[in-house]
This record gives structure tokens, sequence and C-alpha cells, in this order.
């Protein structure tokens, strides 16, 4: 009896560790993490909006009902990315993440001049290169040194109340994510 009660303790000790190994596993192997879900929306550099506001269902549900985001993936073994957004909007964050979701960088609209969005994403290297001659078109923009090939761009904005809707709306919309070849 004592060596049976004995087997049942081991037997339940290791399926309860081998229980949590396969939960903390599960993320390294999931194919419905952001980067894959986004891969089936849309294309490489192009903006997609996250929320359903846009119609269809999210791509990412959000937590937060009153900010709207959109989000574009991005290869820098390709080049450098330019991300710009036209208009104010009352707030808005942006965030940058490696393919495998880990936030690489962050800045919001009071890092940026005239609170416009116009940043550059670039490897170490691409920067050395474009800091040798910086076109003029670039002077203002935010440059986001990222140690990585594949990477994800998400822009998050504000809605405060209703009527702002159309405006935020419009502001995701025109955002652009191009491939920049300097």
């Amino acid at each position: 009896m004592r060596r049976l009660l004995h087997a049942i303790l081991l037997g339940l000790l290791g399926a309860g560790i081998v229980h949590i190994v396969v939960l903390l596993l599960v993320p390294e192997f999931s194919e419905r993490d952001a980067w894959s879900r986004l891969a089936m929306a849309s294309d490489l550099y192009k903006m997609t909006r996250l929320d359903a506001e846009a119609g269809g269902t999210p791509v990412v549900k959000s937590v937060d009902p009153l900010f709207y985001a959109a989000a574009c993936r991005f290869d820098l073994s390709e080049g450098m990315v330019r991300v710009k957004a036209p208009g104010n909007v009352p707030f808005w964050s942006v965030s940058v993440y490696d393919r495998s979701g880990h936030n690489i960088y962050s800045f919001n609209d009071h890092s940026a001049t005239g609170r416009v969005l116009d940043s550059i994403v670039l490897t170490p290297a691409q920067m050395i290169e474009i800091r040798k001659d910086l076109p003029e078109e670039l002077q203002g923009a935010i440059f986001v040194e990222a140690p990585i090939d594949e990477g994800m761009f998400v822009i998050r904005s504000f809605v405060p109340d209703d009527s702002w809707k159309p405006l935020v709306s419009r502001f995701l919309e025109r955002s652009s994510c191009e491939l920049q070849g300097y």
C-alpha cells in the first residue's frame, strides 16, 4: 500500500511539473501570436487597424476601449522603415516590438517635434550609415535604433469621447509605414 501511495504521489508531482513546463512553452510555439495574426491580416509595410472600429473583427483585442490602434510589420534586413501619421489627435503613443512581441522602444506625442508622428526604425549599422549624411527630410524624425531584423510598429491613439472617433480613425488610416532606400 505504501509503494502504491508513493508511486501515485510521484506520478502527480511529475505530471504537475510537465504541465507547468508545457504552459510556459505555449507562447514560444503558438502560431496565434500578434505577429502571426497581423501577418494573416496584411503584408509587410502595410499599416493595419487592430481594433474593430475599422470594420470586421479586430486583429488583436484591445484592453482599453478608449484607444484605437494600428500596426505594421517590417523587415529591417530590407532597409530602414519610416512611419508617419499626419494630423493631431489628443494623444498618441508608439511601441516598437520584435517578432516575439518584446517591447524594444516606446515614445509618445510629447517626444515628437510639434506632436507630429514621424519616425525611422533602423538597425545600428543603418544608423551609422544614415548619420554620415543625414537627408534634410529626416531632420525632425525620431530615430529608433533596433537590434532586430523583423518587428512591428504599433500606434495607439486616445479617443476621449465619441466626437473624436472620426478624427482618430482618420489619423490611423492616413498613417504610413514605408521601406526607405537611403
